[in-house]
């Protein structure tokens, strides 16, 4: 008998409606989907900060009174 516990209350996960078994599932589905795209964007992120640097260092270097017009 396998339990789960639900807002620190403890549960029967068998004696559960079939209802609450699909919204658990859906929770569990939608916890790892989150978790996937926060690692996702995460690396996003470090790609670019990668490539801004990569950019940076190859503009050139402009004096004090030079303008770069994008």
């Amino acid at each position: 008998m396998s339990s789960i516990s639900i807002d620190n209350k403890q549960y029967d996960y068998e004696s559960l409606p079939s209802e609450a078994k699909t919204q658990l599932a859906n929770l569990q589905f939608v916890d790892s989907e989150l978790a996937r795209l926060k690692a996702k964007a995460a690396v996003l992120q470090t790609a670019r900060v990668a490539y801004s640097r990569a950019l940076t260092e190859l503009l050139p270097v402009m004096g004090a009174s030079d303008t770069l017009k994008l």
